[in-house]
């Protein structure tokens, strides 16, 4: 059984004032001291620095799932049709590597890199339309590798701090799943559910791992995001004022504050006037810190 969370008042914070539709994939970048986010629907790229508080979006011309850091490139995408470098200061991108033919209808959604700079993404049917997501493992030499099948909507990638355990949802299903990790290898073993469907409001979207090794996940149209324990107890529950938290990353300079995306997307006009802030960033300042964002190799 799942001890019950302890409830810890958190200040929620708005950040700016433009909302997306479907915001998603929030990383910090370090060496520019800024946060990077997309929104899937109306394809942007977004870039906030807390500094000055100046925000810049970039157009990209197809659905964008997700926004990674490289060490060797500056940023990558995961648009619809593959991976691609992503120059902020001209707004342009080049394709890269495609893991799946265009045949297949897919869209790339939830990407990220591991530790040893593999990059890590998924892809899926729209809406999650039908259950033809993968997950797949790319290399430096631009290897392509299948990890998982028949999934249907894939989120919420993290490391264990140990980079022991690998964390992954399918969001339909409602578990939040932990995998045995080989960091040299790149493999995954046995999986164990972590937390299972209904235990907590919502469906697991997103998620990220803190510096005590707990893992905090957005609950779509759960309204909060939970912190968990690596042994799967509920920890803490941040309450927001939209029902359809999609992600969260640690930023700013001491990594103690939790960066939470949200959408608007699908809401009736009714829930939209209760929710005026679906869409919108939103900031929260924490007792706990983040990890350093790993940076893509690629």
């Amino acid at each position: 059984m799942v001890p019950a969370p302890t409830h810890r008042p958190s200040r929620v914070e708005r950040v700016l004032d433009i909302v997306q539709t479907l915001g998603e994939s929030p990383v910090w970048c370090a060496r520019e001291q800024a946060l990077y986010w997309v929104d899937v629907r109306a394809p942007a790229v977004h870039r906030f620095d807390p500094a000055t508080g100046r925000s810049q979006q970039w157009a990209v011309d197809e659905l964008v799932g997700a926004i990674v850091v490289s060490s060797a490139t500056g940023m990558l995408l995961a648009k619809k049709s593959g991976i691609a470098r992503f120059n902020p200061d001209t707004g342009t991108s080049e394709p890269l590597v495609a893991p799946e033919t265009p045949a297949l209808d897919n869209r790339l959604n939830e990407t990220k890199a591991d530790r040893c700079g593999r990059l890590w993404t998924t892809t899926m049917r729209d809406y999650g339309a039908a259950v033809t997501s993968s997950l797949y493992r790319i290399d430096s030499a631009l290897s392509v590798a299948r990890m998982l099948s028949a999934i249907r909507v894939p989120n919420a990638l993290a490391w264990s701090p140990d980079d022991r355990t690998m964390y992954f949802a399918d969001t339909s299903d409602g578990r939040l799943r932990a995998y045995d990790f080989d960091r040299d290898a790149g493999g995954l073993g046995r999986m164990r559910v972590l937390v299972d469907a209904g235990v907590l409001p919502g469906r697991p979207d997103g998620a990220t791992v803190d510096a005590e090794g707990c893992i905090w996940s957005a609950r779509y149209s759960g309204g909060c995001v939970a912190r968990i324990t690596p042994q799967g107890a509920i920890d803490r529950l941040i309450e927001l004022p939209v029902s359809q938290p999609t992600s969260c990353a640690f930023g700013d300079a001491n990594l103690r504050t939790l960066y939470i995306t949200t959408a608007r997307q699908r809401l009736t006009d009714e829930q939209l006037r209760a929710e005026p802030d679906a869409g919108a960033l939103f900031a929260v300042r924490l007792d706990v810190g983040g990890l350093p964002e790993p940076e893509c190799a690629l």
